[in-house]
């Protein structure tokens, strides 16, 4: 597991290939990872976007953006956390991603910003 800890919002990330749903044979890798976010400030926080850089090891990189976190944008209370679960295809058999999220303080109505630590994604193959 993976953890960062940002202006009081703390992110931890655990990752999962996912070979029933991955095809090496015409490079394609699926992983699942679980992100935690547990808010350990003391005011009420909102997730409003996301914005990822996925990069596999042949040196091909993306960047996907956008609201929310699978169809949400969750408010998380001071002392509570938020799961989801989501994935990533990659081409080659290793990669790693990594981010930030734009979050809301309801209380003063300032956006702030949250990295999201880089984190592996590796066929446990490779692991040897």
């Amino acid at each position: 597991m993976v953890t960062a800890i940002t202006l009081g919002v703390k992110i931890s990330v655990e990752t999962t290939y996912q070979e029933e749903h991955s095809n090496p044979a015409n490079a394609h890798f699926m992983f699942a990872y679980r992100i935690t976010i547990e808010n350990l400030t003391d005011y009420a926080v909102q997730l409003k976007r996301r914005q990822w850089f996925i990069f596999d090891s042949n040196g091909t990189q993306r960047e996907v953006e956008g609201e929310g976190v699978v169809g949400e944008q969750p408010v998380i209370e001071p002392g509570a956390s938020h799961s989801y679960v989501s994935g990533c295809n990659l081409n080659t058999d290793m990669g790693t991603m990594s981010g930030n999220y734009l979050m809301y303080r309801i209380a003063d109505d300032r956006d702030f910003i949250v990295d999201i630590p880089e984190f592996e994604l590796i066929v446990p193959y490779r692991l040897n």
